[in-house]
């Protein structure tokens, strides 16, 4: 399934490019239970075939008692790519989204 190319951010990682989003509005289990992590769908700007998606170890902005935000930049995006590659991730290849996790700065499968 495609991301909306509304509010994508664009990034080149080894001569590809790239769409990715994280979703503005938070869910409501990411804005309530204290948990809420932030989410990021990535997918290649021309022709995309299987996302991305992972759940960070980010909190939410908008989850209850978050005080202190670290945002997604990036070059966070631009590892956590090459570390899906390094997973088997093949962006051209249709496909279910390929889903993962950050776990410790690295990238896991879910």
């Amino acid at each position: 399934m495609a991301i909306p190319k509304k509010r994508t951010r664009k990034i080149s990682v080894n001569k590809l490019k790239f769409r990715w989003l994280i979703r503005k509005k938070a869910t409501y289990t990411q804005s309530v239970h204290g948990t809420g992590k932030l989410h990021v769908a990535i997918e290649l700007e021309e022709n995309p075939g299987m996302s991305l998606f992972i759940h960070t170890d980010r909190k939410h902005p908008n989850d209850i008692g978050t005080k202190t935000v670290n945002p997604i930049i990036p070059s966070d995006i631009s590892n956590w790519i090459k570390q899906a590659y390094e997973l088997g991730w093949n962006p051209s290849e249709s496909g279910n989204p390929f889903r993962t996790k950050i776990v410790n700065d690295r990238i896991e499968l879910e």
